[in-house]
């Protein structure tokens, strides 16, 4: 059985009371490896790595040699993907498609911030003509990440890879349920040549090392995706010590079907917007808005869709794989529970592959409709494979039920009128808005982040690289 440890100043090291967790397959409940159970000893050490990092070889190398190593890790990691998918699946218990998608996106990112490493420029300020003043872009220091189990791969890319492109020496927490992959990318960053300390990553239990994570003095600028309880403890404690944090949290993306959209073109979009990953993405489009005159014709295309899909196992190549842990599935499983008690209508609902082991964390994709705008499964997230329709007479009623929760992370808008695609996409309150398509392919290039409980902030694109920054402004006295 692999044990895989903490990856700390260039070493592989145990956890400093020898602890470690057991790794369960959401395939079928299967113990398959063990991995460090990290303390608050083994974050200290860590960032006092990344320190030492920071102040001597990381920082003495140029913007362009650290763009360099990312490109070079970014080619490491092409040349692994099969393997890197495979540990995905297995530990994640995504489709396998789904995983070689999310390892091409990971290089993605180290090739996008290898790139702009050197191309964080300053800026002069017209002043008193005695005086040369000029604002630069300077790194924060140390900065620590913490990743959830949802994307590991991608969500490290777009955060340690922008981080460390902007001059940034990292710790990184990975999450409990899915630290595999991120383990194996760092040991490829060491093999490509990066400086012991540069990358650091304690594994381990949330609550003990993600909490020292997100509470160290040391740190200097604080990452983190995951839940919006969980965001307001990271965000509280890192304020203790004066610290910045970009927050990524969750969402309750509405879609958004007038009565003259594309349906040939919206439906696949729409299933899949739910069904990804499970349904375990943040910005899953998990409520369908539905203009009055064509919710039942909608509904019936999407259930008839809903009725074919199976969760199965990752090899087989299913529609969708199982929840990332049992406390995850009874979750989702309460949450059907609940709105059959009452009374809600399920149109339709998928099943779970013949196949598929006994002892996984499967649930069958469900949808509902029609569904009030105020129950809880059009307000709450559910993060898995349930989606919920409800009608909406005209545009104005449409943009107050899609701004209707206390999320704002991601929507999308299905019309052939161009000028009511662009009134209604601009009234959205949300980070990202996708007219006539969602999720853009992943979009490396595009920023995303949300309103309200879906956090602050922004990650991915030149605006991701430019949070991990801070300017410092210089006055020379001249004349």
């Amino acid at each position: 059985m692999a044990l895989h440890r903490n990856l700390i100043d260039g070493r592989d090291t145990a956890a400093s009371d020898g602890a470690l967790l057991d790794v369960l397959s959401p395939i079928d409940g299967l113990l398959f490896a063990r991995i460090a159970s990290g303390t608050a000893e083994d974050v200290d050490a860590a960032v006092k790595a990344a320190r030492a990092a920071y102040e001597g070889a990381w920082s003495r190398l140029t913007a362009t040699e650290r763009g360099r190593l990312l490109i070079k890790l970014a080619a490491a990691v092409e040349g692994d993907a099969e393997t890197l998918a495979a540990l995905e699946s297995r530990d994640n218990g995504k489709p396998l498609r789904q995983s070689r998608a999310d390892v091409t996106a990971l290089a993605r990112y180290f090739e996008y911030y290898g790139s702009a490493a050197d191309k964080l420029h300053g800026e002069v300020i017209p002043y008193l003509n005695t005086h040369f003043i000029g604002v630069e872009r300077v790194p924060h220091g140390v900065t620590g990440h913490i990743i959830p189990w949802n994307y590991p791969m991608q969500i490290f890319g777009r955060s340690v890879g922008a981080a460390l492109a902007a001059g940034n020496a990292t710790v990184v927490k990975p999450a409990e349920d899915a630290s595999l992959t991120i383990l194996r990318v760092a040991a490829l960053a060491r093999e490509v040549g990066f400086p012991e300390g540069a990358l650091n990553i304690v594994t381990g239990l949330g609550r003990i090392a993600g909490a020292a994570l997100a509470a160290h003095p040391g740190i200097d600028f604080l990452s983190f995706t995951g839940s919006p309880e969980t965001g307001t403890m990271v965000q509280t404690a890192a304020a203790k010590n004066h610290v910045g944090v970009t927050l990524e949290l969750g969402g309750k993306s509405a879609q958004v079907v007038f009565d003259d959209a594309d349906l040939e073109r919206a439906l696949p979009a729409l299933v899949n917007a739910i069904i990804q990953n499970g349904g375990q993405t943040c910005s899953a489009g998990s409520r369908l808005l539905i203009q009055r005159g064509i919710f039942k014709d909608v509904v019936d295309a999407v259930a008839e869709r809903f009725r074919a899909l199976r969760a199965g196992r990752p090899d087989r190549e299913p529609d969708l794989g199982p929840m990332i842990n049992q406390a995850q599935q009874r979750r989702v499983q309460a949450y059907l529970e609940r709105a059959k008690n009452e009374g809600l209508t399920v149109a339709a609902a998928g099943g779970i592959a013949s196949d598929a082991p006994a002892g996984g964390y499967y649930v069958a994709p469900t949808f509902f409709a029609p569904v009030a705008h105020e129950s809880v499964l059009s307000q709450e997230e559910v993060f898995g494979p349930v989606l919920v329709a409800t009608p909406f007479e005209d545009e104005a009623e449409a943009v107050r039920l899609a701004n209707g929760t206390a999320y704002g992370l991601a929507a999308g808008v299905w019309t052939r009128d161009a000028m009511r695609s662009t009134r209604v996409a601009r009234a959205m309150r949300v980070g990202q808005v996708f007219v006539n398509c969602y999720g853009a392919g992943g979009g490396v290039e595009l920023p995303f982040g949300g309103f309200g409980r879906s956090g602050h902030g922004r990650e991915k694109g030149f605006e991701g690289l430019v949070e991990f920054t801070t300017t410092r402004t210089l006055v020379i006295a001249h004349g």
